[in-house]
This record gives structure tokens, sequence and C-alpha cells, in this order.
């Protein structure tokens, strides 16, 4: 059997040149500078994939404050692209406003992994890639066919790692609105004796909140 390896959280997107309906792309070269959700859907002309690329368009300016672009792919002809987004623009009064690919032959799924035979040996699952401005990949999120994705979810992705590296902290469960820390930032643990003293000491002093010397946060620099 034919060992597969797909791309893992840090390591470089897959290259790739595609048509879409926005036109012919090369990927992560044309995308340079900016981020990317990289995401696939099992079909054109499906009722979950129909809400879900409504749920993407109507987020779509979000993404785009936050700096990032959104791709589509299936392994769908063009045309059907094509003739989906016109019925959702016609029907549903929504305009898909960023490119889907038209991986016919399946060699971009599999470069990313986003066919599982066990669901289908055709079809995309949901998959959710998050590709940083330097073509890496930061998050990789799988659905099944019958579930659609949460925009909510993957907005709150996207800032949640554009802060936690601009703030150089952890970000704790639902974030930001945990319930233990609120929209707070874990500081790293120190690795020493010398460094988990000083820790708490710095925390006594005011700077930083801790549970322990391990457990420490500090209010972010910008609102979240």
């Amino acid at each position: 059997m034919e060992e597969r390896r797909i791309p893992l959280i840090g390591d470089p997107a897959p290259a790739f040149v595609a048509q879409t309906t926005r036109g012919k792309i090369d990927f992560p070269k044309d995308y340079q500078g900016k981020w990317v959700i990289l995401f696939s859907h099992p079909g054109d002309f499906t009722p979950v994939c129909t809400t879900e690329f409504v749920a993407f368009a109507k987020r779509y300016p979000e993404f785009q404050k936050l700096g990032a672009e959104l791709i589509g792919l299936s392994v769908d002809h063009v045309y059907s692209h094509i003739k989906w987004t016109e019925w959702i623009e016609e029907k549903l009064r929504v305009k898909i406003p960023f490119p889907i690919i038209a991986d016919t032959t399946g060699r971009i799924a599999g470069l990313y992994g986003m066919i599982h035979p066990g669901a289908s040996e055709s079809a995309a699952v949901r998959a959710v890639f998050l590709i940083c401005p330097q073509g890496i990949v930061r998050a990789i999120v799988y659905y099944p066919a019958n579930i659609g994705r949460n925009m909510d979810e993957i907005v709150r992705l996207l800032k949640a790692f554009q802060t936690a590296v601009k703030e150089k902290v952890a970000l704790p469960a639902d974030w930001p609105k945990n319930g233990l820390i609120g929209d707070h930032g874990i500081l790293p643990a120190p690795d020493t004796e010398d460094g988990a003293k000083k820790r708490l000491a710095e925390a006594q002093a005011g700077a930083y909140e801790c549970y322990d010397w391990w457990f420490c946060h500090r209010k972010l620099k910008e609102a979240a």
C-alpha cells in the first residue's frame, strides 16, 4: 500500500497551480503576505455545502479585515462551480466573492489529505487549513460530510493564532471567554527553579496573575 503523507501543523503548505472560478492561481506564491483559509467541500449543488458557502461569503469582509483570504475546493469541474455560484446568487441573493478550485483529478485534495477513503473514495471531506503569510500550515480541522462547519470557530481560530503570536502567549479554552481567566493570555511556563521563583515574585509584585508558577496569565495589550 502506498504511504500517504499529508501536511502537518508547522509544515510548508504544498504548492500547486490550479484553475479556479476566478482564473488560474499559483499557490502559495500568489498569496504571499496574506493569511489563507483553504477549505474543501464534498460537492457543488448539495444543501450543506450551499449553507456553508453562503456563511463563508457573509463573513468574507471579516476575514479580509483580519488579512485573510478564502479559497474553496472540490473535485467538481469549474463550470459546475460557476453554475452553482450563479444559482446561489440568483436564488439566495448571496454573491460568492472568493475563488473555488476545480480539482477534477483530486491531485490537490490528495496533497492536502482532503479525501478520506473511509468517508468517500471520490469526494473531499470538509477540511480547513489555516495557512500563515509565510506559507506555513498553522492549524487543520476536519469535519464529516454530513456536518456543516461553524464560522464563528474558524474566525476565532484565525484571531486566536494571530493574537497568540503577536502577544507571545498561549490562549485558553473558549478564548476570549474562558471560564477561569476570561480574555487573558497564558504565559509560557518557566523551565528552571530560579525562573519559577522569579515568576512568583513578579506575580506578587502585580505583573501577572497566577494560580501557581506554571499557570500565570496576563491582560493582553489589545482587547479581543
